[in-house]
């Protein structure tokens, strides 16, 4: 996507195995979801008879005394059969999670009402205590272009929001670790001696992290869209420009079939060399409404559309592309979503949530500071990766922080049992990323959905023989006697 490391603090996840006698079981303070007439989410929530709730958990946990911050979260009680607690994750890092209750119970099917379905906006993100550096973007990551002059424009735009988080205090607390620790902070609210949890993404590289921290407290554990807990971090992109390469051919063999429709090239070939236009215009700027697209940019927005190969989504992509391709020959108006894309990138109204999200990667894993290092990366394979390389493997926000990691990364290694979902064509956590993961959990097991472009399955991708495999475990408890695939 989206290191000078100081030594660990030894044991610092058990501060949450029993209440000392300094501290006291930790309490939700329960409410109401919607908050104004316009939170559509709260509304939503409180119409379907769920709680919200705001628990206090420590800044800092070699300080559990200490400053206090705020874990935003809802509960939808479980009306059938109760098996237990759920925590929920929608990856990210930085995701919202007060939400997914409501999507989750109609995915679990007959299994959604067993168990009280627990949402949580991660620290500080959302309605928890927030991050916000105070960003005019949306986006921490823009790509390299084709000059070493792009490249060091797209350095110093990455430098100067560094800068700008450089007074912020919370970002050394806002590790994957210390989100693991409020998570067991939660179970420990809830009065739950163990709790099931279900992810994607990055909430799968959260969920191995809580397995190492805390293992006698899971019970079913299911991880979509599995990354490789070596490789996550501020450079956790770095890898994917092959899997994105061939996403988009095949995305072109789409487009190609409906060229009445989007006027993009009647062959795949003619559609990519379409996006080669656009990148190579991208160089000199191109003028969408408002705003201005170099070639850092135009990558950006490509590998954003690129992780569902749903119908859906390749329509709104190829909409986006004939835009993009409208640009090179003039001035053009965005409409619909990418509109509201461009609105997200290039103006300061998601800073809180990008600043979260690049403060838990930077906070997560140090790297490099050293730039040649990363153009010398880029030049090596510009032409095996001519679209998404420069995008993925340039220099991040982190290369600048102003605080580094205050733990060193956990080392996944354990035998907790978990149900791994992966797609073999998965353009964001790639396929030998899930493999890597569930070799680490040597209890796990994984199901892989064949000949699928999509970033997380369970509920989202329509694959009724993954989503069965999921239900009849968290139904049972019982994983799959073996790996399969669907």
């Amino acid at each position: 996507m989206k290191l000078t490391v100081p030594l660990a603090i030894a044991l610092l996840g058990s501060v949450l195995a029993v209440p000392t006698a300094a501290e006291a079981t930790p309490s939700i303070r329960w409410h109401q979801c919607q908050t104004t007439t316009d939170d559509q989410e709260g509304k939503a929530l409180d119409d379907a008879g769920a709680q919200c709730g705001d628990l206090r958990v420590p800044l800092d946990y070699s300080r559990p005394n200490g400053p206090q911050i705020t874990v935003a979260m809802s509960r939808l009680k479980a009306t059938d059969r109760r098996i237990g607690a759920m925590v929920l994750n929608d990856g990210g890092p930085g995701g919202p999670g007060l939400g997914m209750p409501l999507r989750l119970k109609k995915a679990m099917q007959e299994t959604g009402g067993r168990f009280d379905l627990i949402g949580m906006d991660p620290r500080f993100v959302g309605r928890s205590t927030p991050i916000d550096c105070g960003w005019s973007t949306g986006s921490w990551i823009v790509g390299a272009g084709a000059s070493r002059a792009s490249f060091e424009r797209g350095a110093r735009f990455s430098a100067g929001l560094a800068e700008q988080c450089k007074d912020n205090p919370y970002l050394p607390y806002a590790s994957t670790r210390n989100t693991a620790r409020d998570i067991d902070r939660i179970r420990a609210a809830l009065g739950e001696r163990r709790i099931s949890y279900l992810s994607y993404s990055y909430g799968t590289y959260l969920g191995a992290v809580y397995a190492q921290l805390f293992p006698q407290r899971l019970d079913r554990v299911v991880l979509d869209g599995p990354i490789d807990p070596e490789a996550y971090g501020p450079g956790l992109l770095r890898e994917i420009a092959p899997e994105n390469e061939a996403a988009l051919k095949a995305w072109a063999g789409w487009a190609a079939a409906r060229h009445s429709t989007y006027g993009l090239g009647r062959s795949r070939e003619q559609v990519l060399g379409t996006i080669d236009r656009i990148q190579a215009a991208a160089a000199d700027g191109l003028k969408v409404g408002k705003y201005d697209l170099d070639d850092g940019w135009v990558p950006a927005l490509l590998l954003a559309n690129l992780a569902d190969d749903r119908e859906p989504a390749r329509a709104g992509f190829s909409e986006l592309v004939r835009t993009l391709s409208q640009a090179t020959t003039g001035p053009v108006e965005p409409t619909g979503d990418t509109a509201l894309m461009l609105q997200f990138m290039f103006t300061g109204e998601m800073s809180a949530p990008a600043s979260g999200q690049l403060a838990i990667l930077c906070a997560d894993r140090a790297v490099s500071s050293d730039l040649g290092t990363y153009w010398r990366d880029i030049q090596k394979h510009r032409r095996a990766e001519p679209h998404f390389g420069p995008l993925t493997r340039t220099v991040t926000p982190c290369a600048f922080w102003p605080t580094t990691p205050r733990e060193t990364p956990t080392r996944i290694g354990n035998g907790v049992p978990a149900l791994v979902v992966a797609a073999d064509g998965d353009p964001r956590a790639t396929y030998p990323m899930a493999r890597k993961l569930h070799r680490a959990l040597t209890g796990s097991r994984m199901i892989t959905v064949r000949d699928a472009r999509k970033h997380g399955i369970f509920g989202e991708h329509g694959n009724d023989c993954a989503d069965r495999k999921v239900i009849d475990y968290l139904a049972t408890g019982k994983l799959p006697r073996i790996d399969s695939n669907c």
